[in-house]
C-alpha cells in the first residue's frame, strides 16, 4: 500500500538496541519510521543490491533526537518486484538488524468517470459581456466591415509600392488588387 510505514524502535529495551519486523510488505515507496525511546543516536539504513534496483533511500545516515521520531522515505521508482534485505544499523553499527522487504506490483483498480447526462446536450452561447463586446458583435454582425478593411490596408500597400518602384508590373499588380477590392465590395453589397 502507497504510503506504509516500517517501524523501527531504538533505544527501548537498552542503549542502542533495536526493534524491527523481521519483515515488511508493501506495493510502492514507503517509510521507515525511527522511533528514539532514549538517548540521540545516528541510525543508518542500507538497501541491498537487489532493492537498490528499484528503490532508494533519501539518505543513508540519520541523527535521531533523544526522545524523538524520525521519518525517512524509501522511494521506489521502477516496475516490477523486488524482494531484498533493509539494513538498519544504530550507533555506527553497535547493534544491527536485517528486515526482509518484498515489493509487490500494485494491484490495478478500475478507475471510472461518472459523466452527466446534461453535458451531452449543447450549451446554450452566452454574448460576450464587457468593453469589447459591442465592436465585437458589430463585426461578427457584419463581416462586410472586416473584408472592406482588409481591401482598403491591400489597396494602401500597393499603391505605395506603385509609388516607390515605378515599374510597370507594380503598378499592373496595384491596378488588379484595386480591381479585387471593389468586386469584393459589390458582392458583400449584393449579399445583404
Amino acid at each position: 500500500m502507497p504510503g506504509d510505514t516500517l517501524p523501527v524502535h531504538v533505544n527501548r529495551e537498552s542503549l542502542h538496541a533495536l526493534e524491527v519486523p523481521d519483515a515488511f510488505e508493501t506495493d510502492g515507496s514507503f517509510d521507515v519510521g525511527v522511533v528514539n525511546h532514549g538517548g540521540s543516536v545516528h541510525v543508518h539504513i542500507h538497501l541491498d543490491d537487489d532493492l537498490s534496483e528499484i528503490a532508494t533511500v533519501e539518505a543513508g545516515n540519520h541523527f535521531v533526537d533523544s526522545e524523538s521520531r524520525r521519518t525517512v522515505h524509501v522511494s521506489v521508482d521502477g516496475a516490477g518486484e523486488a524482494t531484498g534485505t533493509l539494513k538498519i544499523a544504530s550507533a555506527y553499527g553497535a547493534e544491527t538488524r536485517y528486515v526482509t522487504v518484498q515489493i509487490t506490483e500494485p494491484e490495478e483498480t478500475e478507475r471510472t468517470v461518472e459523466v452527466d447526462e446534461s453535458l451531452s446536450q449543447p450549451q446554450p452561447r452566452q454574448s460576450d459581456a464587457g468593453s469589447d463586446g459591442a465592436a465585437t458583435g458589430a463585426l461578427a454582425a457584419s463581416p462586410q466591415l472586416v473584408v472592406l478593411a482588409l481591401g482598403v490596408v491591400a489597396l494602401g500597400v500597393a499603391t505605395a509600392l506603385a509609388l516607390l518602384v515605378d515599374e510597370v508590373v507594380v503598378v499592373a499588380g496595384a491596378l488588379a488588387v484595386l480591381v479585387g477590392v471593389l468586386v469584393a465590395v459589390y458582392i458583400a453589397l449584393a449579399g445583404e
